[in-house]
């Protein structure tokens, strides 16, 4: 499968089935969110894989969107990692190095025949304190990751694009 085939297919999945991830696919994702690209090769990203049932729960307890997967991954960033701008204050790298990491991992999961959904709705220092997460990372986003059962197709809102004019400026 080429790139574009990859973005074409990859679209997020809003329900798993229970089969579990066999861990050479998991490891595979976790590899390929490895291989990306931070700033000055900081690599502040930091993944948790959430599989017990007692972080779940954690999960479930704080937002609805696990959608029944038996995987998350939670994405975060060592503040006392990434990249600083020493050109402007408060400008880091972080979250952009985190969600590259997610991205990457996103599209080696449709590589292994895995679904996805990046999810941003969650009460993100409940978690943070939740799962104890250590002060100095923030949360980015929870990524389910599993097999989407049979018959699963994208969201009419999967295909909504803007015009391009709408989103590219030339200058």
């Amino acid at each position: 499968m080429n790139f574009e085939e990859l973005m074409d297919k990859r679209y997020s999945v809003r329900k798993f089935s229970d089969k579990p991830i066999e861990q050479e696919k998991l490891d595979k994702v976790l590899e390929a969110a490895m291989k990306a690209p931070t700033a000055k090769n900081q690599q502040p990203e930091k993944i948790y894989v959430l599989k017990s049932q007692e972080t779940l729960d954690k999960v479930d307890a704080l937002t609805p969107v696990r959608y029944g997967a038996n995987t998350v991954l939670v994405f975060t960033y060592d503040e006392n990692e990434d990249w600083k701008n020493p050109d402007e204050e408060d400008i880091h790298s972080g979250v952009e190095d985190a969600s590259i990491a997610a991205t990457y991992a996103m599209f080696e999961a449709v590589e292994q025949g895995l679904a996805t959904c990046w999810c941003n709705r969650f009460p993100y220092t409940q978690l943070h304190d939740s799962l104890g997460i250590p002060s100095n990372e923030k949360i980015v986003l929870i990524m389910p990751i599993g097999y989407a059962p049979e018959g699963t197709e994208p969201s009419p809102r999967h295909f909504a694009s803007k015009d391009v004019s709408e989103m590219i400026r030339y200058m």
